[in-house]
């Protein structure tokens, strides 16, 4: 039999809102994937006092700064809760999300499994 491999658990829940770590933006997780998962071109592009492990969850988010809303990939070690209870404006939140309840989005129900 295989070698079982132990996985870092995701801290955070699809709908829940977080605030990256260093950079001034925020977002709503819509997909986590277990561990990195996006292209090497992207990872190579992180300077190299920031690159994060790539064995960690990293996150979907549907982010907003003071300028822009946009989709960003954040690893685990980048993310903290958001406890502002500010709604997040990103123009995709109403696609994917029905409502706010406390510090969390509800995913709408024609998109659940």
């Amino acid at each position: 039999m295989g070698q079982k491999i132990d996985m870092p658990l995701a801290r955070f829940a699809i709908g829940e809102v977080v605030r990256h770590r260093l950079f001034d933006f925020r977002g709503v997780v819509f997909d986590v994937d277990p561990e990195f998962a996006n292209c090497e071109e992207w990872y190579q592009a992180i300077p190299d006092a920031m690159l994060p492990s790539k064995d960690q969850p990293c996150y979907h988010l549907l982010a907003e700064n003071a300028e822009s809303s946009y989709v960003a990939y954040v690893s685990q070690q980048n993310l903290v809760v958001d406890e502002s209870e500010e709604p997040i404006e990103h123009p995709a939140i109403p696609t994917m999300f029905d409502r706010v309840e406390g510090n969390r989005y509800r995913l709408r129900p024609d998109l659940t499994n």
